[in-house]
């Protein structure tokens, strides 16, 4: 596909994830518009790559596909329902992605909604972070109709290392992004747990880091948030507050469906503490720092206060 028969792209929500995965597409020649609910994001983004929107409608106005990387499905159906909304300004064809991780029932009802309004819902939840973002290396997990997907999938291939393509229905790619985060964040807390309690043990965490991620134990959230640790550094790469969210709606799954998850329940509990301990916006590696503040344990860069915004 030659540049100008690429179809023009809008990106609602220019956050880590959002601007990585914007940049991405017009790094391969997409024409693309870029809107966030902060104009000087949108300054940014089109001071680099050209193209801003001052609004939804505007944002809208020309795209043929339009990828929402917002937080979750609230904002998800603000931003295509609410005042000024998408619905009320996307072209009559258009295909939305959406990218937020939510409970499958509710990316069902969205998929409706779009439907309805004759355009497209492609459900195309992500993993990765804001690197492979970046990168246009994303795993995506994506599931809607066909007609919708094969529009869709060359700015689905640039976005992503790994596409895959799991069914015909809104909902499906949802599920599997679910499961995704039940191990995440359980990985995520037991790291956390893990490297406190190697410093309870008087080890060096650094060579902890070192032989854990070439031993069995190892896991890719250990061997990518532990370095935050190690650092002191907590500025958010990925919020608690997302996992908060995301072990919430496997709760909230788990009640439904009479199936126990106990093991995301305790690490829930522990994103919760964490944000009531005022590190909600702080990176997730966080839980460490509560299990250090309950234990009366110094990690690097102490004291394991909340970062200033």
């Amino acid at each position: 596909m030659t540049t100008k028969d690429k179809p023009r792209v809008s990106v609602i929500g220019l956050g880590s994830m959002g601007y990585g995965m914007a940049q991405s597409l017009a790094r391969v020649g997409f024409p693309v518009t870029g809107y966030d609910a902060r104009p000087e994001v949108v300054e940014k983004f089109a001071a680099e790559h050209g193209t801003g929107a001052a609004s939804l409608a505007e944002a809208a106005a020309d795209a043929e596909i339009i990828v929402l990387v917002v937080v979750n499905a609230d904002q998800t159906q603000q931003v295509l329902l609410g005042e000024g909304g998408l619905l009320g300004s996307a072209k009559p064809d258009a295909v939305i992605v959406s990218c937020a991780t939510m409970a499958p029932e509710r990316a069902r009802a969205l998929a409706g909604l779009v439907a309805a309004s004759g355009r497209h819902y492609v459900d195309a939840p992500i993993s990765g972070g804001a690197v492979r973002a970046a990168e246009g290396a994303l795993t995506m997990l994506v599931s809607g109709p066909p007609a919708a997907l094969d529009r869709a999938r060359p700015v689905l291939d640039a976005l992503s290392a790994k596409l895959y393509l799991l069914g015909d229905e809104a909902g499906i790619g949802a599920s599997f992004k679910i499961v995704n985060q039940l191990l995440a964040g359980v990985h995520i807390a037991a790291a956390s747990e893990a490297i406190v309690f190697a410093k309870r043990l008087g080890l060096d965490i650094d060579r902890v880091y070192e032989v854990i991620t070439a031993s069995a134990g190892n896991s890719w959230m250990f061997e990518n948030r532990i370095p935050h640790v190690l650092e002191g550094d907590y500025t958010p790469r990925s919020a608690v507050e997302i996992f908060t969210k995301d072990l919430g709606i496997i709760a909230d799954i788990s009640r439904s469906e009479k199936f126990a998850t106990p093991i995301a329940s305790s690490a829930l509990q522990m994103f919760l503490m964490t944000a009531a301990a005022g590190m909600g916006k702080d990176d997730d590696a966080s839980v460490a720092r509560l299990y250090a503040q309950i234990a009366g344990i110094e990690l690097p860069g102490s004291p394991n206060s909340p970062t200033k915004d």
